[in-house]
């Protein structure tokens, strides 16, 4: 990448202002790309973290969320790593947006190799690799932990998607906690070991979201980015997912599909348990998933499709 690398001390009026409040926010990061400036200048920075190991179905959440996301003007932040870090990074690149990676090495080196492309389209939309160690340093396994209280340091809110029980994600959503920051988590199938992690996030205390609308209802009193438009829906400020049925594979939420197909009206999330008969906390993970992929979506009177 023909990009020189910046370096920003803790004094200089570029360095992020949310990060320079953490109690351990480094003196100096390493930057390639353009640093996006502090509100209100850009949007926030939201966080997008989960599990290297993510099923396509985190995936796909996690990239709808972060080009919704980025339609408004939010900054997405990840470390770039393979599973739901590249997802969040691509959904923001699909919307032209913005997104910072936060790397455990120096900058000198692109880790993971495979992202290397997905760096350089980083970079192409004005986004920005950065890193707090200097260049040549190997990806050590400790410094993955210290990298992600960068992540969250950066982040108004952190949100997890896919976090197994021993996962650098849950890392990363405990300093966000501790930060005084917001943490959104996903929930999904109880047996399921990426969501074992997720789930004790909610048990101690973080928010359970199923949609966008969850989490821009949180944080609108402190942004008025995320306000929708009078009379309007969020789901408005969005540019088609262009979705394809056929990539469908979960029965589950095949069924919802049909049995709102069929209904030809508005179904609310009782309605379509009593229907399809399936357990609340199934039908609720996939209906979030509909959501997300914009295949259905909530109006007052209940679920519709809305491809």
């Amino acid at each position: 990448m023909n990009h020189s690398i910046n370096i920003i001390n803790k004094e200089d009026l570029r360095y992020p202002a949310l990060l320079k409040e953490i109690p351990d926010a480094p003196k100096k990061i390493y930057v390639l790309g353009e640093l996006p400036l502090d509100p209100p200048a850009n949007g926030p920075k939201i966080a997008i973290v989960g599990t290297r190991k993510a099923t396509d179905q985190g995936k796909i959440i996690a990239k709808k969320l972060a080009e919704k996301l980025a339609n408004l003007g939010v900054i997405i932040v990840s470390g770039l790593a393979m599973g739901i870090d590249t997802a969040a990074h691509e959904g923001a690149i699909a919307a032209k947006g913005k997104t910072i990676a936060v790397l455990a090495n120096g900058l000198d080196k692109i880790y993971p190799a495979q992202n290397e492309n997905l760096a350089k389209k980083i970079l192409e939309f004005d986004g920005a690799i950065i890193s707090e160690y200097e260049p040549k340093t190997p990806a050590y396994e400790s410094q993955f932990l210290e990298r992600n209280r960068i992540v969250s340091g950066l982040s108004v809110a952190t949100i997890v998607i896919e976090a197994p029980e021993r996962s650098g994600s849950i890392v990363t959503a405990r300093l966000a906690a501790e930060q005084g920051r917001e943490v959104f988590v996903f929930p999904g199938p109880a047996n399921h070991p990426n969501y074992a992690g997720s789930h004790k996030l909610i048990r101690d205390g973080a928010r359970l979201v199923s949609s966008i609308e969850d989490i821009l209802e949180d944080l609108k009193n402190q942004f008025p980015i995320f306000n929708p438009p009078v009379g309007g829906q969020f789901s408005n400020n969005f540019q088609n997912s262009n979705f394809q049925l056929d990539k469908i594979s979960d029965k589950d939420q095949l069924i919802i599909i049909k049995t709102i197909q069929k209904a030809g009206q508005p179904l609310n999330i009782d309605k379509i348990i009593e229907i399809t008969k399936l357990e609340p906390q199934i039908a609720n993970q996939a209906i979030a998933f509909l959501t997300i992929a914009e295949i259905i979506k909530e109006t007052e009177k209940g679920y519709i499709i809305s491809l």
